[in-house]
This record gives structure tokens, sequence and C-alpha cells, in this order.
């Protein structure tokens, strides 16, 4: 899950760079005063983003944090986006609040984490406002948005729009099942059916079926997913084999 998960961080944009190449671009373009004064407050935002760099790439890669390291990377973004609050900044404080909060091992209570989840719920909201086109970021918002408060119809329009901006980042699907399942009730008949091609081309395109397995916890997971793959030859027969193996 670690490599799978690194994979996933990976294909996040570079926006530091991004937003210094644009300044660069403008400036060596106009020349100008004005722009330079325009893109101040980027630049600034950029520097303190740039504080948090080190914990985020802790966070991505696994590796033990501090909680004043999580806490000053979270100041350092909070001063990022006030200095230029555009939907980049948001998503960037999300993944590190989102990230920290889900982080057994740091040692803050519970009420801390659900503060820290409930900013990165409304970080991601913002966000996505302004950058829809980020398949990752809404699979976030439709975790968080479940972590907070359960399965829930609110869960249905994230999940939905990571699906049709991103359908085939392979290393998220098993997320994706998780919350289909958890959510099965709250969809309506139409996305029941999509949701059931969407899954059979998972099962026929996953390079590893095993997770339809690992995403069964209980009698109504295995009915739910026995039946979203009803059709598929062979199917049954592995689930039930993969069951017998992994669910000892």
């Amino acid at each position: 899950m670690g490599g799978a998960r690194l994979r996933v961080m990976d294909l996040g944009e570079d926006v530091l760079s991004v937003l210094l190449s644009w300044l660069l671009r403008g400036l060596m373009a106009i020349g100008g005063t004005v722009l330079v004064y325009q893109g101040l407050p980027v630049a600034k935002a950029a520097l303190q983003a740039q504080k948090a760099d080190a914990v985020v790439m802790k966070l991505r890669r696994g590796q033990e944090m501090s909680v004043p390291e999580v806490s000053a990377g979270i100041a350092a973004l909070n001063s990022a986006v006030t200095a230029d609050p555009v939907g980049d900044r948001y998503l960037q404080r999300s993944e590190l609040e989102g990230g920290a909060a889900l982080t057994a091992p740091l040692k803050i209570s519970l009420a801390f984490r659900t503060v820290w989840l409930n900013s990165t719920r409304s970080d991601l909201e913002l966000g996505l406002a302004a950058a829809p086109a980020r398949s990752i970021d809404w699979l976030r918002l439709a975790a968080t948005r479940q972590g907070l408060d359960g399965p829930s119809r609110e869960v249905i329009p994230p999940l939905l729009m990571s699906i049709q901006t991103g359908p085939w980042i392979e290393p998220v699907w098993p997320v994706r099942l998780r919350l289909i399942v958890d959510n099965w009730g709250y969809f309506t008949d139409v996305q029941k059916e999509e949701m059931q091609a969407y899954v059979v081309e998972l099962w026929k395109h996953a390079s590893d079926q095993r997770f339809f397995a690992f995403n069964i916890n209980n009698p109504v997971d295995e009915l739910i997913i026995r039946n979203l793959l009803r059709d598929q030859s062979g199917a049954q027969e592995s689930l039930t084999k993969w069951i017998l193996v992994y669910k000892k």
C-alpha cells in the first residue's frame, strides 16, 4: 500500500514550479513594475508553502512526523493561503491537514484530529471549486466527508467527480470500490447502473483483482460486490478463493 500511495501522490502537480515559471515568463514578456507588484503575493505565498515541503514529503513517504513539525507546516500553509488564496493553496493545505489527521502515531486527541479533518473538508471544497480537474482531490473530499459523517448522499457527488475526471488511475481503485460499497444505498437507480458498469471495467482491467476480496469486511459487502460482478465469468469463484485465503 505504501508504494501505491506514493504513486498516487506522484500524480500531483508541482504547483510551486508552475507558479514561479508563470511569474518569470510574465516578467520577461512585459518587464513592467505593475506585474512585479502583482506577482509579489504569489511569490510570497510560494516561499511560505516551501516551508512546509519537508513535512509534506514525510507524509507522502509514510515517514515519522512530530506534532511540532506538522503544526509548523500548517502554519506556513496558512500564511501561503493568506498571501495568495487560490485553489491550489487550499488543496496543498488540505493534504497536510487531512494526512496528519489520519496518521495514527501522531500524539494528538480525537478532537484535534476532527478539527483538522473539518478544515480539510472546507479547503478541499474551496480548492476544487477553483481547480475542478483534480481526480485525486475529489476522492479525498469523498473520503473526508465519509470519515467525518459516515456514508451519506454527500459522499456521492465528489466520488462521481473523481471517477469522471480520472477513471483509470489504478492505485486508487481499491479506495473507490470501498466508497462505492459503503455508500451503495445512497446511489440513485441510474447511478447504480453506472457504478456497476464502472466496477465491471475495473475488474476487467485490474492488474491485480484481489482488492475486490480485500474490500469485503462483512456479509453485506460480499453481497454487494458479488452482485456487481454477477455477470463476469470466473468472478464468483475467484472471490470465494480469495476470501478463504485472506479472510481467515
